[in-house]
């Protein structure tokens, strides 16, 4: 059985040894550049946790599993063009370090390349391995455009948020588990457990990135604190500030959200002032506990090598109390 750190390192080899190309420079730079940028890997870390459950040679699959790493950046790559995002991990994004054109470009190959990851799987679990793929990697960008539809939206209700947060962020996480259950040949009914223990972490771990949004250290955090203050974002926090906000408070969240021209720092800490008087930080929380709640109990469920278990046990553990 390997360790976190094990697994990390892993990981870590594993991409070093990648090979996206080379000419011309400014396609395959990007894509070398945001995946020396760091992060988690929790995507692939949850492959490899997920094996581990019934198999031990985690070498033969971090190819395969450095696949879901590759599609997440790529799709990193082309939300921060959307967002017009400044930061990623702390460093200038793609679009901000060449342009536009070279993210979208880059993100494209990005994804080629994660199916070109995908063809080291043997014959037994690639047909399956694709479909499932596909089905994660669609609804991925059902949540981000749905996520775009909500700018349009005068309101936005609490349920089809979460319902934008799960197809977004967390059927990746879900279908990571599920897609490292599937390589270690385990039968449907725990590739279904491990899928919904995923997609309940994936909320909890995407509520918990709202709220860090607002609230991390920007030193620790690698991203804009406030900026989903700054572009009037509909999230969980927002939603319920506006549902639970008295007449004054309302007001005074309408015309920061309604000003074009402002101060940064002076809306972020108008909107913070606010979600503080009506108890959005705890609100939010007491969501986001809700829904790991809910993943651990899946968890206990699962049938597995207890000590590899305990190991899955304490990496969600890890996420469920980020700073960052």
């Amino acid at each position: 059985m390997k360790t976190i750190p094990d697994l990390q390192a892993c990981i870590r080899d594993g991409i070093d040894k990648l090979s996206f190309g080379e000419h011309p420079t400014n396609l395959y730079e990007p894509i070398s550049y945001i995946m020396s940028l760091g992060g988690k890997r929790l995507r692939p870390m949850l492959v490899l946790l997920a094996y581990q459950l019934k198999r031990n040679d985690i070498e033969r699959i971090v190819r395969p599993a450095l696949a879901v790493e590759v599609f997440h950046n790529f799709t990193l790559m082309h939300d921060d063009i959307m967002d017009e995002a400044p930061l990623r991990r702390g460093q200038a994004t793609v679009h901000e370090k060449w342009n536009n054109t070279v993210a979208i470009l880059s993100g494209d190959t990005m994804l080629v390349k994660a199916y070109d990851l995908l063809l080291s799987l043997p014959e037994t679990v690639l047909s399956e391995a694709l479909k499932k793929f596909n089905q994660c990697a669609t609804e991925v960008c059902e949540g981000q455009q749905i996520d775009m539809n909500f700018e349009e939206l005068p309101t936005v209700t609490d349920a089809e948020y979460i319902e934008m947060i799960r197809l977004k962020t967390a059927v990746l996480l879900g279908f990571s588990l599920e897609f490292g259950g599937l390589m270690a040949g385990m039968d449907d009914k725990e590739l279904k457990q491990l899928n919904a223990f995923g997609e309940n972490m994936g909320i909890g771990f995407q509520l918990m990135d709202d709220l860090l949004d607002v609230y991390a250290d920007q030193t620790k955090f690698g991203k804009q604190v406030g900026g989903d203050i700054v572009s009037n974002k509909k999230t969980y926090l927002l939603i319920n500030a506006l549902e639970m906000a008295n007449t004054e408070q309302r007001e005074k969240l309408n015309y920061w959200i309604g000003k074009d021209d402002f101060v940064v720092e002076e809306k972020v800490k108008a909107i913070k002032a606010i979600y503080d008087e009506i108890g959005i930080p705890n609100l939010t929380q007491l969501k986001i506990d809700h829904y790991f709640d809910k993943s651990f109990k899946i968890l206990n469920e699962i049938e597995g090598d207890q000590s590899s278990k305990q190991v899955l046990n304490d990496f969600a553990t890890q996420l469920m109390k980020r700073d960052r």
